[in-house]
């Protein structure tokens, strides 16, 4: 006979039991992917992007391939890294290219990201076979025409708006139209004698020439060695697009230059630069460390804006629940965050790195070691502060699916004005003096820090893409040299950035040349 109380022993047990039982379900089926990914169709499955289209020529291609269930459902966590498998290759067999094809991205979303880069022109075409446990998905395999031509094809479309629309350019970039605003007029031979005159000596500047799309330059300054940034992405861009003729200067060091206000007399002179700030009047273009790392990716450098996609550690639900920081010391609020830290451990891990500027306070506050950035995304806030100046780490962190917690700046880059304070990060003070609270507000409204970490990274998806970048480049150049007055020229102490003429380039372009020659000779 069992007692009363044994009874309600049992009872209690299992309830207990039970409960476990239902935690521990939850917690599988939020943070485990599906096993097998059993309940995908691939006849249901999406697959879409600029990837497979011939005409969107970059370094790297890419599309997008989203799971769907047999319910015709989206997922909307991830159903396993290894989903899906994608098989390129060239349409004429007797066609011997290389194509590097990684595994696809697993985004934790229940979308995947596809890479692959060219070394070699696809004459007839590309064949792209898109596989879920060897079935073939949505309507793999897929044909693209060709020629498809790899990055180093100097090959360039002679119309810009056919361009514009197979890269799906946005009709509007409202950070250039805010740029342009002071340069109603860009008087050429102003600039050649002004900007050598008040800029010459600070820093470095490249003087820039771009004729019947081919580019001139000359350096001022001592530290022109950055250089090497801009002149790859022209020349990337006008293997891909012809540019009008136009003639400007890039400034290839950290800070902004023209502090003239628009109302000066004479007015701000146009300097391109890869930071602004709301004390000059430069035109920004996208930071040398993402137009570099996105001409580089899956060949030259470890973090890019695609790769980050795939790597941005595990699930919200099992990130730790801190504030995480780690870099130089290029800002002495990046020390106060490390005092910050010590004061408060359970809501804040922040070190510095590597000693430059504050060498002296090295011994007082600590050397940290390095952490790998994809280790960054193990906690649930990430600590954004400027360096010297906008933190190019910014797009990096937006694309992880941590909570951003910006440091108010002066300065910025040229995606900040599609973004919005407490819809796609969280505005901390420029002292940080409410930073801790803002940490304690992630972490007392769990379900909103989520959903604008969310609605950050999907905005940076959409921002960041490598084509926005090209398009980026091209609006710019081409609002200014709608606004030129004279005629672009290449002085006589320019010099020539020639295209790549090695075996890796090599091509035959099929866009009519002889066309596009006689074009450009009836505009002469």
């Amino acid at each position: 006979m069992v007692s009363e109380g044994g009874v309600d022993s049992v009872s209690l047990f299992l309830n207990v039991f039970l409960r476990s039982l239902i935690v521990f379900g939850v917690f599988i089926s939020v943070d485990v992917p599906v096993c097998g990914a059993a309940g995908i169709s691939p006849d249901r499955c999406l697959v879409w992007g600029s990837g497979l289209d011939a005409g969107s020529v970059l370094p790297v291609r890419y599309f997008y391939i989203q799971a769907v269930d047999s319910n015709g459902h989206n997922l909307t966590v991830s159903p396993g890294k290894e989903t899906f498998k994608v098989k390129i290759s060239a349409l004429d067999k007797k066609e011997h290219i290389r194509i590097h094809v990684p595994p696809p991205l697993d985004r934790g979303d229940g979308s995947f990201l596809v890479r692959y880069r060219l070394y070699g022109t696809a004459s007839r075409g590309l064949q792209v076979l898109v596989l879920h446990q060897d079935t073939p998905v949505a309507k793999s395999p897929y044909t693209i025409q060709g020629p498809v031509y790899h990055e180093y094809c100097d090959c360039p479309e002679p119309d810009g708006s056919v361009w514009e629309n197979v890269m799906q350019c946005p009709d509007v970039e409202p950070q250039i139209l805010a740029d342009f605003r002071s340069f109603p007029a860009v008087d050429l031979q102003r600039l050649r004698q002004e900007v050598p005159q008040r800029f010459a000596n600070r820093g470095g500047l490249i003087h820039y020439a771009i004729i019947n799309n081919q580019i001139y330059r000359r350096t001022m300054g001592k530290y022109t060695d950055f250089k090497m940034f801009s002149d790859e992405m022209l020349l990337s861009l006008t293997r891909k697009v012809r540019l009008p003729d136009v003639e400007f200067y890039i400034n290839v060091g950290d800070w902004p230059l023209e502090t003239k206000r628009p109302d000066a007399s004479p007015g701000p002179v146009p300097i391109l630069s890869w930071c602004g700030s709301t004390e000059t009047r430069d035109i920004v273009l996208p930071t040398y460390e993402v137009t570099h790392s996105t001409l580089e990716t899956m060949r030259g450098v470890t973090n890019d804006l695609l790769s980050v996609q795939g790597h941005t550690g595990p699930p919200w639900t099992n990130k730790t629940a801190q504030a995480f920081f780690r870099g130089r010391d290029s800002r002495e609020e990046r020390l106060q965050l490390v005092a910050m830290s010590k004061k408060n451990p359970e809501l804040l891990d922040a070190g510095i790195t590597g000693w430059f500027f504050f060498r002296d306070r090295e011994k007082h506050v600590g050397k940290a070691p390095l952490v790998g950035f994809f280790d960054f995304f193990k906690y649930k806030y990430q600590v954004n502060v400027d360096g010297t100046v906008a933190a190019y780490r910014f797009p990096y962190l937006m694309l992880g699916n941590s909570l951003v917690l910006k440091q108010d700046s002066q300065y910025y880059e040229h995606f900040y004005t599609h973004l919005k304070a407490g819809t796609h990060y969280v505005a901390v003070k420029r002292n940080l003096s409410d930073l801790v609270d803002k940490i304690k507000w992630a972490k007392e409204n769990d379900a909103e820090a989520r959903r604008v970490a969310e609605a950050g990274q999907v905005a940076a998806r959409e921002l960041l893409q490598p084509s926005r970048l090209y398009c980026y480049y091209y609006r710019t150049l081409l609002t200014y040299a709608g606004r030129q007055t004279g005629k672009p020229t290449k002085l006589k102490d320019m010099e020539a950035v020639p295209q790549p003429d090695d075996h890796t380039a090599a091509c035959t372009c099929e866009r009519g040349r002889h066309q596009e020659d006689g074009a450009v000779k009836d505009e002469l």
